[in-house]
């Protein structure tokens, strides 16, 4: 199998060639024009110009508007790009056409012939579920970025590249390591369901280039064809298809390099062991530490006995490398289209490793080997057949991570005390005096308090490694039936993926010494030095077949335009050795319009789910909008800077299946142990599991959409604006209001009601003065989740009271500072079960009972909207492209705790930072910004609080870009339509209100990592 393996891999790699973002800005870039042709011409001569036009691969480009700058005269390129049009010489010729950027060239020859080059496109029809749908006439909520944006982006998941781009989608990156940064996405607040291709599958970790545009539906009728997936809004990735022309080829190739984006900052061991020593006087102890110790830390002159470890530079990389290779084609005639991409990815870990002693890596270290290939054929004219495959490979490694004192891996040890996870934990505790790396002797250093070398976790402790592949098939045919009636159709669709992931774990065990004494050398050993483990286990399979039929009708009756929809599907996704969750949705659509001015919208769904209890598994879904389109009325038709306004509505009644698993079946589990017998013997016993519900159903929602749309100075500026309000209600939930004399746990119910509300705004203004081309696009939306109703205890005062809280509310003490003498602890309220001293926190009495307890906690966060923004903008300029976007988040709170926020944690062992040098001391009492330090927890001080949460606002210069494409001239000599050079980065720089953590990846967790990256585009 493995060898089978390998062989698979060495295939797959021989068809890769190259790499990542080719980057046809987002408004423009701007390609000198080749001029041939006879010259003599005496000034003003007029001329009879003539020329083709073409894109960058040399395919003729038909319908470029080609006008006079001066006069306005203008002609349009036929089917073969050819133009003809008179004018003056000196006169400047202007070329545009949708899609592509504006260039202006200067008459001086009676030959001028034009590349342009593609641009962020203005669409004239939007994805849509199932579908296209003109911007005129749509009704529905969504927002879409296409392959140009994408590709700037040098990351591994799709989601990295979506990050404030789209007005209603919020993300965040909350780990670092390579083939685990993916970025959770939510819009307006819910977890969306992911579809590719119309077929619902998770595929986040592909490359951009294989796609051709990433649209979110945001409102219930966007989705509501959905049924029990319709309530939480949709992710559709749309892949690229064959296009009729002549074969074209596009290469790219990039490197960079990444380095974390914020590392916490342990003290040294003198400051560390000054601390330590002040830390004990608190709490009434004699010191540590001697001067002579001091001493030694600070001059550095005894590092066996005093080292001083900066464990973070000792065992992390500065930087290292991150590459991707990209080679995609694409062609076809009348009858057959394909597409074929092909991609490398490899993102190296910031870990060190011992190559000196490991043939293997023990890095974090991600390669993952993609293809994909959509074809399309016309069997007949009326009969088209959709052929698309995917395979993927992700290879991703792990060092050992274990300590002296840890257990052999098995196939039941949790991953939580291996791998890199548990090194980033360790590496937050050990503090820099605990021990060197190396005693005099070479051997690996520790002592019976710190048995986890770091150096041997992260170097000479084994390694993991996951392997997980990936398979999907779709093929559909679609006959169009013309000859019963124009515009109807019926498709057929079958889908297929699997993948499956396993792990091969080969961790080993490792000795620490501890040098105990000298004259002669006494080493005092710890653990034991193990052989490498080899297993390998199986940890995860899924497979999921999606069946679809269709029909649609698209007709227009003089002023009358309908657009008609009916669909089956249906879902059987199965996860490991579970059954099979089979869903079945029967939903159809209807759009009408009356002369593009007055448009409605109607949408069903009868959906069902096989988890639950038959007679309760199917429900109606539904949705209706209306609009209308002021700017076509007659009295607006001469307003010439207005190009388009149109006001809209919908509601829609939506669902969300969270069923549990066969929650409305009643089990029974393993129970307690008894003794049987004259020779007592354990025996397992059985007990009732948690309740079943037999009426458990899906969630629901009631989902409103007001928005307006509008276009201003011939197209320059767009303007879309939404407010949304939905009830989501029949949650899921255990309710609260419970009693344990029960002796079973409760079971989950529909009980919960949450509101969700918010406004989007989202504008573009693009231009162009000269060959000067440029644009800005920036968005915004806001989003406030309140708990309308929950099940939840009685609580004897309104503060501590959940409901009308939102969503994410931390509930604490409010922090009223540090008390700063003995005087004011003796005038405040007593804190139950803890003597507080100068330079503990004190709380707030919110019961004014002199006493603080749980009845003091109340909600920390304020209720208003949290904000989500993003800026992207852009110019070009004769070859030279430049991009930029900035994301940002306002009302955001982070809750900062544990081994990197406090001192001295697990019964002082653990490190120190430099925030604990703001710790309260008589001295320091006007300025302090940390409490008293103690050893070991506090539990007033680390009591959840006001004091340990802060602003998380901030703004992210999540992306940059700046490109150089060859002139056409140059490159038409080497026979290529294009070569372009780029340099780009991601998480550049970023400003946030408390700028001592990172605002997404912050605690002990793999930091957040920066790339700067360079590369280059070829097209043939």
């Amino acid at each position: 199998m493995r060898k089978t393996y390998f062989k698979q891999l060495m295939l797959f790699s021989l068809t890769v060639y190259a790499v990542c973002p080719n980057l046809a800005n987002a408004n423009a870039i701007r390609v000198k024009s080749h001029v041939t042709g006879k010259t003599g011409f005496t000034k003003n001569h007029r001329l009879e110009v003539t020329g083709t036009v073409t894109d960058n691969f040399g395919n003729p480009l038909f319908g470029v508007k080609v006008s006079i700058k001066e006069t306005g005269t203008n002609t349009s390129t036929d089917k073969n790009g050819k133009y003809k049009i008179s004018a003056v010489e000196g006169d400047v010729l202007i070329f545009t056409l949708n899609g592509y950027l504006i260039q202006e060239v200067e008459v001086k020859q009676a030959l001028l012939n034009v590349s342009l080059v593609e641009n962020q496109k203005r669409q004239v029809a939007v994805p849509i579920l199932y579908g296209e749908q003109s911007t005129v006439t749509k009704l529905q909520s969504t927002a879409t970025v296409y392959n140009n944006d994408l590709i700037k982006v040098p990351v591994a998941g799709i989601n990295n590249a979506l990050s404030g781009r789209l007005a209603g989608l919020y993300t965040l990156q909350s780990n670092g390591r390579p083939g685990a940064d993916g970025t959770s996405i939510t819009v307006r607040g819910n977890v969306p369901l992911v579809l590719v291709n119309g077929i619902p599958r998770d595929y986040s970790s592909i490359d951009p280039e294989e796609i051709e545009s990433v649209t979110i539906l945001k409102d219930g009728l966007s989705a509501v064809m959905l049924g029990q997936q319709s309530s939480n809004g949709v992710v559709m990735i749309t892949t690229r298809k064959g296009e009729v022309g002549k074969q074209r080829i596009s290469l790219t190739a990039q490197a960079g390099l990444q380095s974390a984006v914020k590392l916490p900052k342990p003290l040294d061991a003198f400051n560390y062991a000054t601390l330590y020593n002040e830390a004990l006087a608190n709490d009434g102890k004699a010191p540590r530490y001697t001067a002579a110790d001091l001493n030694a830390w600070a001059t550095g002159s005894d590092p066996v006995f005093h080292p001083d470890v900066d464990w973070y530079s000792t065992i992390l990389k500065p930087n290292t490398l991150f590459s991707r290779y990209n080679l995609n084609t694409y062609g076809g005639g009348n009858s057959t289209r394909y597409f074929l991409d092909v991609d490398y990815l490899n993102q190296s870990g910031i870990l060190k490793q011992d190559d000196n002693k490991n043939p293997y890596s023990t890095n974090t270290d991600y390669k993952r080997y993609l293809v994909r290939t959509n074809i399309d054929i016309d069997i007949t004219p009326t009969t088209l057949l959709n052929l698309n495959l995917f395979g993927r490979i992700q290879n991703g490694n792990q060092p050992g991570g274990a300590g002296a004192n840890s257990a052999i891996f098995t196939t039941g040890t949790t991953l939580s005390n291996f791998g890199s996870n548990n090194i980033f934990s360790q590496l937050a505790a050990t503090p820099n005096n605990a021990y060197p790396v190396f005693n005099p002797n070479g051997s690996l250093a520790g002592s019976s308090d710190y048995q986890t070398n770091l150096w041997a976790a992260t170097t000479q402790s084994g390694y993991f490694y996951n392997s997980t592949r990936d398979v999907s098939a779709d093929i559909s045919l679609r006959k169009t039936l013309d000859n019963l009636t124009k515009g109807l159709w019926v498709k057929a669709l079958a889908s297929f993926n699997t993948s499956v992931s396993e792990n091969i774990i080969r961790t080993k065990q490792y000795a620490v010494f501890k040098l105990a004494g000298t004259n002669p050398d006494v080493y005092q050993k710890f653990g034991v030095d193990g052989q490498q483990v080899n297993l390998s286990t199986n940890t995860g399979q899924s497979r999921n077949l999606f069946v679809d039929f269709s029909t649609g009708l698209d007709k227009t009756y003089g002023n009358h335009s309908i657009s008609a929809l009916l669909k089956f599907n249906s879902q059987s996704a199965q996860t490991a050795n579970q059954v099979p969750m089979i869903y079945n949705n029967l939903s159809g659509r209807v759009n009408y319009n009356f002369k593009e001015k007055y448009l409605a919208e109607a949408a069903l769904s009868y959906s069902g789910l096989n988890r639950y209890e038959k007679g309760n598994r199917y429900g109606f879904f539904y949705g209706f909008g209306l609009g209308w389109n002021i700017a076509k009325e007659d009295f607006l038709k001469d307003t010439k800077w207005l190009s388009a306004l149109k006001v809209r509505a919908n509601y829609a009644y939506t669902g969300n299946a969270n069923p549990g698993y066969f929650a409305y079946n009643q089990y029974y589990i393993t129970g307690g142990t008894y003794n049987y017998g004259t020779t007592p013997t354990a025996i397992a016993g059985t007990t009732e599991g948690t309740l079943a519900n037999p009426n458990i159903t899906w969630e629901k929602a009631n989902q409103y959409n007001f928005g307006i749309d509008a276009s201003l100075f011939n197209n320059k500026l767009s303007v879309a604006a939404d407010y949304f309000n939905n009830e989501n209600f029949d949650l899921v939930q255990t309710r609260g209001r419970n009693s344990a004399l029960l002796g079973i746990a409760y079971p989950p119910e529909n009980i919960g009601i949450n509101r969700y509300s918010g406004l989007e705004f989202d504008l573009r203004y693009s231009n162009n003065i000269g060959n000067f081309n440029y644009y800005i696009a920036p968005n915004v939306f806001s989003l406030q989740k309140i708990i309308q109703y929950q099940d939840e205890i009685d609580r004897p005062y309104p503060w501590m009271v959940r409901t009308g809280q939102r969503e994410d509310q931390t509930f604490g003490y409010i922090a009223e500072g540090l008390f700063q003498n003995q005087a004011e602890i003796n005038s405040s309220a007593k804190i139950q079960g803890y003597t507080p001293v100068p330079g503990d926190i004190k709380y707030k009495d919110l019961n004014n009972d002199g006493i603080i307890n749980e009845l003091d906690i109340q909600a920390l966060k304020n209720n208003n909207p949290i904000w989500f923004y993003g800026v992207n903008l852009g110019f070009s300029y004769k070859g030279f492209d430049f991009s930029a976007l900035l994301q940002g988040v306002q009302n955001r709170y982070i809750y900062v705790s544990g081994s990197t926020e406090w001192a001295f944690q697990n019964n002082g062992l653990g490190q120190a930072y430099e925030q604990n040098l703001g710790r309260w001391t008589p001295a320091t009492a006007a300025t302090a910004t940390q409490p008293r330090l103690t050893i070991g927890s506090n539990p007033n001080n680390e009591a959840t609080s006001s004091y340990w949460l802060h602003n998380g606002s901030y703004v992210r210069l999540k992306n940059v870009e700046l490109g150089y494409t060859l002139p056409k001239l140059l490159t038409n000599k080497l026979k290529l339509a294009s070569i372009r050079f780029f340099v780009n980065a991601v998480n550049a720089v970023t400003f946030s209100a408390y700028d001592r953590v990172d605002p997404e990846v912050y605690g002990s967790g793999y930091p957040l990592q920066r790339v700067v990256n360079a590369g280059l585009n070829v097209k043939f």
